[in-house]
């Protein structure tokens, strides 16, 4: 497949997967070695272990001291299924989903949940209108993971707001600044921006949010990995380290090695390489005619999950998969094809742990696949 017209440099990590996302440079296994494996994690170890995810989790990302964070089961799915059963239900809520997993959200709400939802959509591409009364809940994705398009901020919020704000913040944390201040339920998995390994997620809950679970009780029934209070007073142990279930203890340990990772360039640090990455990816669409960013307006692009389509009329339906399959044949990019529900085109990861220099790298290969894909 290889001949003279292929780019002469390679990406060194061809990793650009949204999820389960590349791993931190440095990265090796035997850095998990601490992992207290084989132990209860209720016993000292264990429980130290999670404190200190907990902790250090709320000091990268700048958590204020008064809001809790918990290790959920079920990666940032569960975390936003357990605010969405919990919390839902006790104020009027408008459901905001501009890609697939914000239309999931709304499905669980409208369907499972069966609330009468103010429901605004939009399609790939583009979001709906943010214009929304300060007395209602609002569930909303901070970062389209499979659209490649962000709320560019969060000016749409009421300060002085009497619902709550729900966000799911997989693909943002740990690469955006997240307002906190707006932000009363936030979730993500630590598989997304800091390249952990899968199956749990974290949830941050402000003061608000608390007390909406302390004096309101939904009128549905709970699973238990579901349930937050007992007595109506929050389960203070599940934000200090004793979690609903049994955690991996391995992925805890993974997390925490990210962590060290991330302490050392701080969050501003995080934020620009993310930032770096997706430039080069702009910087490469704007100098061509046959590819655009998904996301139609500047200010909605994201800098983790960046969303391309080909433009140029006349291609084949499957030519963007056929594009991603040549690149991960040639080993430069693996899991680049857009996701099965978005429209068709091509989705680079630029989040935190990929290097930029490996994003400049894959932008020339992307030509010559085009360019092969066109003339085979």
């Amino acid at each position: 497949m290889t001949d003279s017209t292929t780019p002469a440099a390679r990406p060194e990590n061809p990793r650009f997967s949204s999820g389960p996302c590349a791993k931190h440079p440095g990265f090796s296994l035997d850095k998990l070695a601490d992992a207290p494996l084989g132990r209860s994690h209720r016993a000292a170890p264990g429980k130290a272990k999670l404190k200190a995810a907990i902790d250090r989790t709320r000091a990268v990302l700048g958590v204020p001291d008064d809001y809790r964070i918990g290790i959920v089961p079920a990666s940032d799915t569960g975390a936003y299924e357990l605010a969405m059963w919990t919390m839902l239900g006790a104020r009027p809520v408008t459901m905001l989903a501009w890609e697939s997993f914000g239309a999931g959200w709304v499905t669980d709400v409208v369907k499972q949940l069966k609330l009468d939802a103010d429901v605004r959509t939009a399609e790939y591409g583009t979001l709906p209108d943010l214009t929304i009364a300060s007395d209602r809940d609002i569930c909303f994705t901070w970062n389209g993971t499979t659209s490649g398009v962000r709320v560019p901020n969060a000016d749409w919020i009421f300060d002085e707001r009497t619902g709550l704000t729900l966000c799911d913040a997989t693909s943002a944390a740990f690469a955006m600044d997240l307002p906190w201040d707006k932000l009363d339920v936030t979730t993500f998995s630590w598989q997304k921006v800091l390249g952990g390994e899968g199956a749990h997620g974290v949830i941050i809950l402000s003061p608000r949010a608390v007390e909406r679970l302390e004096t309101y009780t939904p009128a549905w029934p709970l699973p238990k990995i579901f349930r937050l209070t007992k007595g109506g007073k929050l389960i203070e142990g599940i934000f200090k380290g004793e979690t609903i279930n049994t955690p991996s203890m391995m992925a805890v340990e993974d997390y925490l090695v990210a962590l060290d990772w991330a302490e050392g360039l701080g969050l501003a640090g995080l934020v620009a390489r993310a930032d770096a990455s997706a430039r080069h990816v702009w910087d490469f669409c704007a100098t061509r005619d046959w590819i655009a960013n998904l996301a139609e307006e500047e200010p909605t692009r994201s800098t983790t999950s960046v969303c391309l389509k080909f433009t140029e009329a006349g291609l084949p339906d499957d030519f963007a998969k056929r594009v991603a399959k040549r690149l991960d044949a040639e080993g430069v990019a693996f899991d680049i094809a857009s996701y099965r529900d978005a429209p068709a085109g091509l989705r680079i990861w630029c989040g935190s742990t990929v290097e930029p220099s490996d994003v400049a790298a894959l932008m020339p290969w992307i030509e010559w696949a085009y360019e092969a894909e066109k003339s085979a």
